[in-house]
């Protein structure tokens, strides 16, 4: 598949950071309570956005319910006139006709409650998609430590129970909320109109329902809301024990998953029985109520009947009602638990909305050039191989202060058109005219005194301070926890640092959009996370411009084409499962190959080759060989072996650099790093 490129090669996506869990095994929790919405208030006033864009629908809604509801009510008023004028004098041609205004009534209504179904059904669909499609948009746009604090079975609830949840309030109950709460205003307008005597008995009945599901309702709502929470919970443990199958073969641990399965499944089924043991109680409760009230107005309506205070079709009339009445009640205590429920999924939906998204004010972009004869870059839409940063005057004089001294500020005077740096109009014609200048992409990274904590509490990084130059391989070695990935995390801006400068070409990295910066990076992780998809649209991921032609070489360069080529379908073969089928080393292989058709100036191998036989060890160190000539490279590595040959080794631990140089004269030195190559220690 042949495309133009035309854009700049993506960097490896994958990050170790933020792999969610829902816990270790054994590990128990505090019992979770049913999930309530906390502001109802803000909650509805932002779901109301999503619905108000289907103004017009809506309002058909309403008239459409309307109309159902004056049928319902309308219809049972008709049994008067139906009984008094012309069953009981026996005029059947009036009761014909009768009979047909009837059912052309209740016809209307039928198909009102039809319109307004589908029509909500379009609504609560669309309105469901806009949710899902903005959560999905600002998961990409959130900084990686929300996903740090959240774990993947939480955020996956977001896109499956709180966003079904909203769709089936949206689709039903809703619309039976309104419908049923106009019926009842009219069904006690009418018994009203029809006997002010018998309406007090229909009110009594009423406030002991309304009692009873307060009542049973309240234990209902919490139990529901707690089986909600214990399913998330043990779909999350089962998951987990699916991809860990392995792992706890491994250790034994068979007998341990299926008793902590027995502690989850357990709360599930206690939370289960008690929602349906009080959800089964509301309708027989109220049915029994409901046919009581129906007993004693019988009762004392025909009493009233045959002392003549009653006409018979007034009663006939009043019975209708009669049962009519309770099922708006009970309809709308089944809904109000669907209605919290889907308020309380929107309020978690929308908190994720409301997060802080990544600050990006960086000016500093990347942009494809040419290079003359004479080496200079002259900006280009062609793809050349070659690319530049397209740096604005007021982000040059910044640079003043940085490794590059004068020239920086002798460039942002010539590009504002002000001969002397020391003039005083530099500052503001700088500011006045921001003229970029093109800077020449090298993969040059420095940290100057960098400190960063992942939270105030604890500082990961001290006062670290290192340079990268074009070409250089850079090493680190050190403990887990030392901070060896957190540096390569802070070159992508994944972080912020709490102080210190980290520079990129001489231009400090918060001045470059983030998106440019990652551009520019090649990350290779331990934990490869592959698509579902072929064998080259993985490696593509990389540069979704590139040729097939461009993936093989890349698939060569890296080593992996030997194997690829041995697959069924070579290069087509379907991957799932992130990557099952294939080895620990095979993965790896096609996460340096996507990194490789990236083509950045900068690579950073995270624990690369941590995990994975001599043999594939050897081919990746080939691959690498020839993948970092001309580039800066960043390894971290447990195997001492792969990285004998960077430029510079730095030793980490506790956060700060204890030893640096190369291999030599690290071995020289007899410090850490002598302990750790000869065996005589051994990292943590």
């Amino acid at each position: 598949m042949s495309k133009n490129k035309n854009e700049m090669p993506r960097q490896e996506s994958n990050n170790s950071q933020g792999q969610g869990s829902h816990g270790a095994p054994g590990k128990g929790g505090k019992k979770p309570g049913p999930p309530k919405p906390k502001n109802i208030g803000k909650t509805i006033k932002t779901l109301m956005h999503y619905v108000g864009r289907y103004k017009a629908l809506l309002a058909l809604v309403i008239i459409l319910i309307v109309i159902n509801s004056f049928a319902m009510v309308a219809g049972s008023y008709f049994l008067k006139p139906l009984v008094n004028n012309y069953i009981l004098p026996g005029d059947f041609t009036g009761l014909a006709k009768m009979l047909a205004l009837l059912g052309t009534i209740f016809g209307i209504g039928a198909l009102a409650s039809y319109g307004y179904s589908r029509i909500m059904v379009h609504i609560g669909q669309n309105t469901i998609s806009n949710i899902r499609t903005d959560l999905f948009n600002k998961m990409q746009e959130l900084p990686i430590k929300y996903f740090d604090r959240n774990t993947h079975g939480d955020l996956m609830s977001l896109y499956t129970n709180d966003i079904d949840n909203i769709g089936e309030a949206l689709n039903n109950s809703l619309t039976n909320i309104l419908a049923s709460g106009l019926t009842f205003i009219g069904t006690i307008v009418m018994m009203a109109v029809l006997s002010p005597v018998l309406i007090l008995i229909t009110i009594t009945f009423l406030a002991v329902m309304i009692f009873v599901i307060s009542k049973v309702g309240a234990k209902s709502k919490y139990y529901f809301g707690l089986q909600q929470k214990n399913i998330g919970k043990l779909n999350g443990y089962v998951e987990e024990m699916i991809e860990g199958q392995k792992v706890i073969k491994v250790f034994c641990h068979e007998e341990e998953a299926i008793e902590d399965f027995k502690k989850h499944n357990e709360e599930l089924r206690v939370a289960s029985t008690g929602a349906q043991t009080f959800g089964g109680y509301m309708m027989p409760m109220l049915g029994n109520l409901s046919h009581m009230n129906y007993a004693v107005t019988c009762c004392i309506g025909g009493l009233m009947t045959i002392a003549g205070g009653f006409d018979i079709g007034s009663l006939v009339s009043y019975l209708q009602y009669t049962k009519q009445v309770s099922n708006p009640i009970a309809q709308v205590s089944q809904q109000v638990n669907m209605i919290l429920a889907a308020l309380a999924g929107a309020e978690r939906i929308f908190t994720a909305l409301d997060e802080e998204v990544e600050v990006d004010d960086g000016k500093v972009t990347l942009t494809r050039v040419e290079v003359k004869e004479d080496g200079t870059l002259v900006e280009t839409e062609k793809y050349t191989g070659h690319w530049a940063w397209k740096v604005p005057a007021s982000v040059v004089a910044k640079m003043n202060n940085s490794e590059y001294g004068e020239s920086a500020l002798e460039m942002a005077a010539t590009v504002s058109g002000v001969n002397d740096i020391s003039d005083s109009r530099l500052e503001t014609a700088v500011e006045l005219t921001d003229e970029p200048i093109l800077r020449e992409l090298t993969g040059d990274v420095r940290f100057k005194n960098v400190v960063f904590g992942y939270n105030e509490e604890k500082t990961v990084l001290k006062d670290i301070s290192l340079f990268a130059k074009p070409g250089q391989k850079i090493a680190f070695v050190g403990s887990t926890g030392a901070g060896k990935t957190t540096i390569t995390n802070l070159i992508n801006r994944f972080y912020e640092i709490n102080s210190g400068t980290i520079t990129y070409d001489g231009i400090d990295i918060k001045d470059i959009k983030k998106d440019d910066l990652r551009r520019s990076l090649g990350i290779v992780l331990q934990d490869t996370h592959l698509f579902t998809g072929t064998i080259a649209d993985n490696i593509r991921y990389g540069n979704l411009y590139a040729t097939d032609e461009e993936v093989k070489a890349a698939a060569k360069l890296a080593n992996a084409h030997t194997f690829i080529k041995h697959l069924p379908h070579g290069y087509d073969t379907v991957i799932t499962g992130d990557g099952e089928g294939l080895s620990q080393g095979q993965r790896q292989l096609l996460a340096i190959a996507r990194a490789a058709i990236a083509n950045p100036p900068v690579l950073i191998m995270d624990e690369a080759t941590s995990s994975i036989d001599t043999r594939t060890e050897k081919l990746i160190a080939e691959g690498m060989d020839k993948l970092m000539e001309g580039r800066t490279v960043f390894v971290i590595a447990h195997r001492l072996s792969t990285i004998k040959n960077s430029k510079a080794i730095m030793v980490l631990e506790h956060g700060e650099i204890i030893e640096r140089g190369d291999h030599d004269s690290l071995l020289e030195q007899g410090g850490r790093y002598y302990q750790l190559y000869t065996g005589k220690a051994e990292l943590d």
